[in-house]
Formats: C-alpha cells, structure tokens, sequence
C-alpha cells in the first residue's frame, strides 16, 4: 500500500502530466458555436399540431461544424427543414446531412428558409412561454437553447448581442 507522502507525489505527478498535454479533440470542439435570436411562433389554434423554431448559428471558431439534429420534448418528431420552390410551388423538404457552419460563417434559420420542424406537438406553443430545446453539432456537441415563444406572425428574435446567452452541454 502507498503511504499518504507516496500518493500525493503521485497525484502531482498526474496533475503535471495532465497540464502538460494537449487538450483532446473533444475538448477543443466547443469554441465558437453561437446561437442568437432564437424563437418559436405561438400555435394558431389547439388543433395544429406542428410548429416551427428559428434562430441564427454562428461559427466563431476555426474549425467547420455541421448542425446535424435537433432533440427536445415539445414534439413526437423534431427535424432541420427548408423552403425550396419545385414545379412552381413552394415545398417544405427535410434537410438531409445537416446544415454546415463554416468558419467565421452564419447561418439563419428564418420563416420561408431553413427552420427546425416539430411535427406531433405534445401541446401547443403558447405565447409567453418557453421552448426547450438541444442542438446538436457534429463537432461542437449539444447546444441547450431556451427558445422564447412569440405571436403566430412573429418574423423575429431578439438578439443577444454578444451571443453568449446561449451556453453548450455536452
């Protein structure tokens, strides 16, 4: 058995090594990923059962990311969608493979573009209220966002600013 002296020498040691490495990929992968302007429009009625979220990602890290999901209980299925005209019509397709953020690029999610569809609401979205909601990044991890719920014709977030409202989880 180690003495008490033999084992703090070896936690120092630990500690030394530890300091001296550098940090794993998985340590490195949190910077720069920003979320801004986040909100949700209120549902019209108790009757519909979709809803929509918006936001703005920025990456201002050094690395690319790829939002790749979206998680969260407010809906039975929660995916990345768009908007793409297709034989003069306005479609709504999902977005297969995620959405890239490269590097000093931002990324809008707004009404009419790119928007996280929630389909099978557990219950409507009321005005006031709050939407949970995890991002989940190819690089970058979970992302929790706490969307704020506006009117049904909401066009728009508030920004932060600064960003930093918005803290990743892993």
């Amino acid at each position: 058995m180690f003495n008490r002296r033999q084992t703090l020498g070896a936690l120092a040691a630990v500690s030394l090594l530890t300091a001296a490495m550098p940090p794993a990929a998985a340590e490195m992968k949190h910077s720069g990923i920003m979320v801004d302007a986040p909100f949700a429009r209120a549902s019209a009625s108790p009757a519909v059962k979709s809803g929509a979220a918006y936001f703005t990602l920025h990456n201002n890290g050094e690395m690319a990311d790829r939002l790749i999901a979206v998680e969260g209980d407010a809906a039975a299925r929660i995916e990345l969608h768009t908007h793409v005209m297709k034989d003069g019509a306005m479609q709504m397709l999902e977005i297969e493979g995620g959405v890239p953020v490269g590097p000093g690029e931002s990324v809008a999610f707004e009404p009419g573009g790119n928007h996280v569809m929630m389909m099978g609401l557990a219950a409507p979205l009321k005005e006031g209220g709050i939407l949970p909601l995890t991002l989940v990044f190819e690089h970058a991890g979970k992302v929790a966002v706490q969307v704020p719920i506006l009117g049904v014709g909401a066009m728009g977030g508030m920004s932060h600013g600064d960003h930093s409202g918005h803290k990743m989880t892993e």
